[in-house]
């Protein structure tokens, strides 16, 4: 079983947020539990604010962690996918191949209003420049062979050219010619987790994603439809994991097994908001449930979240 926690560390107006000493402590704690990434946004379409920037916080996190996966949410409406790109790249090389992006599908109207949108932008506008961006971030990631790079001084040889490839990408939002000046990813590339697909994105989102965050409620028919979209693409089912989104206090450790059981989920992401008590009552109770009954792991399989979550080399297959 696949476990994660997805932190949104926005607080509310007027609540106190989380300082980086207590999201670093319960990090930690997640990454001796076992757990296989921790899911950071800094976001909600309330009002609120937040201490950090989510891909921020992962530099730091990767610091004074070793082992558990760091996961960001981003925006494709507030960024260039080229930065994305380079962004997490270089997250990756920091971490030692432990980072993934949190590719969130669903319009933000607020957000909208601060990127010189301030009329918004139509649902299918939206959704096709978030494919597009996905699809560069991918392609710019793939940019270097992992032996591209020589360093060579006696010959002068930075680079082999043959294992340098531009992506050449013009679309109808976006021109890229890459490649990236950042090196080629330590697990080969970045986790893709995709959260919030709609009706629109499905058939997308099982051709590219790593990890599929879904809502409990029909999750059975979801986890499904998800994984016969994947074989349909091409893809064997075990390369995209599907893991459900739950509250702490929706389910007991025992029914998560039941479920885990019958084959309706590859795991499940614990759903935290940026509340002190959340946090003490996760690891000081749900933590060492789930630990007594075998379902958080006792050591990582691996280095690197592709290893953590079994995904084997970078990109969908």
């Amino acid at each position: 079983m696949h476990l994660a926690v997805s932190l949104n560390i926005a607080s509310a107006t007027g609540q106190a947020g989380l300082t980086f000493a207590e999201i670093a402590g319960f990090a930690r704690k997640a990454e001796t539990a076992g757990i296989d990434m921790v899911v950071i946004s800094d976001a909600t379409e309330e009002r609120s604010s937040s201490p950090f920037e989510a891909t921020t916080l992962l530099a730091a996190l990767a610091t004074v962690t070793e082992r558990i996966g760091l996961v960001a949410s981003a925006s494709t409406l507030a960024h260039q996918p080229y930065n994305l790109a380079r962004r997490f790249a270089s997250l990756d090389i920091i971490s030692h191949g432990r980072i993934g992006w949190n590719a969130m599908l669903r319009p933000n109207s607020r957000e909208a209003t601060n990127f010189s949108r301030p009329e918004g932008i139509a649902d299918e506008d939206f959704h096709r420049r978030a494919q597009e961006v996905i699809g560069i971030v991918q392609g710019l990631w793939q940019g270097w062979d992992a032996d591209a790079l020589l360093f060579d001084k006696a010959s002068g040889r930075f680079h082999h050219p043959d294992k340098m490839h531009f992506l050449n990408h013009k679309g109808e939002f976006f021109s890229v010619r890459g490649p990236l000046n950042v090196a080629r990813s330590p697990q080969d590339t970045p986790v893709l987790v995709m959260s919030s697909l709609g009706e629109a994105d499905l058939d997308f989102g099982t051709k590219v994603a790593d990890v599929v965050l879904i809502e409990a409620e029909g999750a059975e028919a979801a986890y499904d439809d998800l994984k016969r979209r994947a074989v349909a693409a091409g893809r064997k089912p075990e390369t995209m994991k599907v893991l459900v989104t739950i509250g702490m206090n929706e389910l007991a450790a025992g029914e998560l097994e039941d479920w885990f059981d019958s084959k309706s989920c590859d795991g499940f992401s614990f759903a935290l908001p940026a509340d002190h008590s959340a946090l003490d009552n996760f690891t000081g109770r749900i933590l060492p449930e789930l630990r007594r009954r075998g379902l958080a792991r006792s050591a990582y399989d691996g280095a690197t979240l592709r290893d953590h979550l079994r995904l084997g080399a970078g990109g969908a297959k």
